[in-house]
């Protein structure tokens, strides 16, 4: 079966969206099915990866993002997905890329909407009135679209589910509990953020509005303030940066940048005492679930997604620097052994092999069976390439030329 993925959004830069991206590709992969990944980028590419077939198509950045492009070009798309020919459309943009949903139904290709995030909590954030009304239309229009819709979490289909929407499937995601592991704890690593009496939090996620960075920085503010020796360390980059970094000019607070190295992220995790995810719309968290498995306890937002996520492993708090001091240190009150054990037993709950059998299951798609094994037969002399012939159906005829894209809007 192939299957083939759109996202948007996707940079260098967003760790959790690619992580997921990469991991259930892997996933499929494995399983038997053919994965095929299309995103936008600076220029064109189309290569073969563990997690499948990933194609770049190239997309202008959007302005004042951070770097994020979208796929834009319609009909080019079409003309791609036309020319791709797949059994599932497995989409994570239900923004700019909602339109493919009526793509997939004009063709007969089921579809999967994966909603990454929760609408409300975004209009919110960007400061948008009656965003709960304005969510409900947009998502009813997506739920219409789509013959799945994918949440990671009860949170995330809160939104869907007060819809009564029909077609809503709840799966969550995974982490590599091989990678992020507490076995990556690096006393030189740590060493070179902090000193053995200090404690060493990180917060490792974008700098942008909606994940909140600057209650990071407050929360040091608020534990210095407090006689307790914390320090920080931010490992991510984003259009908050230089704020930030004003922000905390006169605090104990490194700025790492993105860091790249999945080891490395890894390392940086398990060495930590503390991990921070103050954004109060997380659907998931990734990070967080990453800090866990490491061994790390996190202090998360109550509003968001994560303290059904991070159950025993941390502890949530309101979204204020007062609240978040507190939950660390009370964290820091266990013992080590018990508050880092109940972390890492917390992320042993979400491994990615069940994360693929769900999503594999929310697509109707069950592992490809293995193979015949091939028959020895004579040598026979070699014949000119001829291309397979197109699969075609009364639905891909009737809409194969460019003129029918402004159908799909």
């Amino acid at each position: 079966m192939r299957i083939v993925r759109l996202a948007n959004f996707v940079t260098v830069h967003t760790g959790g969206l690619r992580t997921a991206l990469r991991q259930l590709g892997r996933g499929y992969q494995a399983a038997g099915h053919e994965a095929v990944l299309v995103i936008p980028g600076r220029r064109y590419s189309d290569k073969m990866t563990k997690q499948g077939r990933v194609i770049t198509l190239p997309s202008a950045p959007l302005p004042r993002t951070g770097g994020y492009r979208v796929l834009a070009g319609r009909r080019e798309l079409v003309k791609l997905l036309d020319s791709l020919e797949p059994d599932r459309i497995e989409v994570s943009d239900r923004t700019t890329l909602r339109w493919t949903g009526n793509w997939a139904r004009q063709r007969g290709v089921r579809s999967m909407m994966v909603s990454h995030e929760s609408l409300a909590g975004l209009l919110g954030v960007w400061g948008m009135p009656k965003r709960d009304a304005l969510a409900d239309r947009f998502n009813r229009r997506t739920a219409e679209a789509f013959d799945t819709i994918v949440c990671t979490t009860s949170f995330a289909a809160a939104e869907f589910r007060r819809l009564d929407v029909p077609n809503l499937v709840e799966v969550p995601l995974g982490v590599d509990l091989k990678l992020f592991h507490p076995s990556r704890m690096d006393v030189a690593v740590r060493s070179r953020y902090a000193r053995p009496d200090e404690l060493l939090m990180v917060y490792c996620s974008r700098l942008s509005a909606a994940k909140r960075p600057e209650l990071a920085v407050d929360t040091v503010a608020s534990l210095r303030n407090g006689k307790v020796p914390a320090v920080l360390v931010m490992a991510g980059d984003g259009t908050r940066r230089t704020a930030l970094a004003y922000r905390a000019a006169r605090l104990p607070v490194r700025f790492a940048g993105h860091i790249s190295d999945r080891s490395a992220v890894a390392a940086l995790l398990a060495s930590a005492d503390v991990a921070l995810s103050p954004g109060p719309v997380e659907t998931f968290g990734l990070a967080a679930l990453e800090a866990m498995a490491c061994g790390t306890p996190v202090v998360v937002n109550e509003q968001s997604a994560l303290p059904e996520v991070v159950g025993g492993g941390g502890i949530a708090a309101a979204g204020t620097a007062e609240a978040f001091a507190d939950a660390v240190s009370r964290l820091m009150e266990r013992p080590r052994v018990e508050r880092r054990g109940a972390a890492r037993e917390q992320a042993e709950q979400y491994g990615w092999p069940k994360a693929v059998a769900g999503f594999l299951q929310a697509h109707e798609a069950v592992p490809a069976p293995a193979p015949a094994p091939a028959l020895i037969r004579p040598a026979v002399p070699a014949r000119p390439y001829l291309p397979s012939p197109r699969r075609t159906t009364p639905a891909r005829e009737a809409g194969a030329d460019e003129a029918g894209a402004a159908r799909y809007a």
